[in-house]
């Protein structure tokens, strides 16, 4: 019996290490990384595509940096690279980029609530537009490629809906019409095919409205006309 009190004091002194271990919950912290803004952008092949950073603008906010992608002289997308942590910026930048993304340039409108990120998200974009448009003047290829060109008309307000036509010319004649707004309409939607074939075949605004769709008709003459005015300047 004596013999036994040796083990039984062992057996208890291996469990205490058992009792007064604590297992581990197996949890970890995990900081995750600030979500940037995501681009948003036009369809259209990566192809060819030439991205520029804008300046960055300090603002009262913070600062204000975007990053463009053009497609020869098209905006195809626009990224945020820097902007103010508030809630207004963060609502605000989807409206200024698909804004920036229909009107092609930097003539945008200021999203209420986010004027100070308006102003610094103008300002970088047209650092940008700047810079592309100077590096394709002083591009070798620039002089090859002349004789291709794109042109939007100006935008033109109708009672039926904003009316802009795209003219694509080589050297001095009309090869293509693409419209990048119209009305949401049946017969402006009926009318765009004749009023693009009659300007093919007559290499001018000197279109007939289209029966049925008059207003259209006067927008598409305004904007073709502001096109072909723009090229031949």
């Amino acid at each position: 019996m004596k013999r036994a009190l040796p083990v039984l004091v062992l057996s208890v002194a291996g469990l205490i290490p058992v009792w007064r271990y604590e297992p581990s919950t197996g949890t970890t912290t995990e900081v995750a990384a600030p979500a940037s803004t995501p681009s948003t952008s036009s369809t259209g092949s990566s192809s060819g595509s030439t991205v520029v950073k804008g300046t960055v603008v300090s603002t009262d906010k913070g600062d204000v940096q975007v990053e463009v992608t053009f497609e020869g002289g098209t905006i195809t997308a626009v990224r945020m690279l820097r902007q103010p942590d508030h809630p207004q910026t963060t609502a605000a930048v989807p409206e200024l980029i698909a804004e920036t993304l229909e009107a092609q340039s930097a003539d945008v409108d200021t999203v209420s609530g986010a004027t100070i990120t308006s102003d610094g998200y103008r300002e970088s974009l047209q650092a940008a537009i700047d810079e592309q448009a100077a590096a394709a003047a002083a591009s070798p290829s620039a002089s090859a490629s002349a004789a291709s060109q794109v042109v939007a008309g100006t935008t033109v307000s109708t009672e039926k809906g904003d009316v802009q036509v795209e003219v694509t010319f080589d050297g001095g004649t009309i090869t293509a019409v693409r419209m990048l707004r119209q009305p949401d309409h049946p017969q402006t939607t009926a009318a765009v095919p004749e009023l693009i074939a009659e300007t093919l075949e007559a290499q001018s605004a000197d279109v007939d409205t289209v029966s049925g769709a008059t207003i259209t008709s006067d927008g598409y003459r305004e904007s073709l006309q502001a096109a072909i005015d723009a090229k031949a300047a």
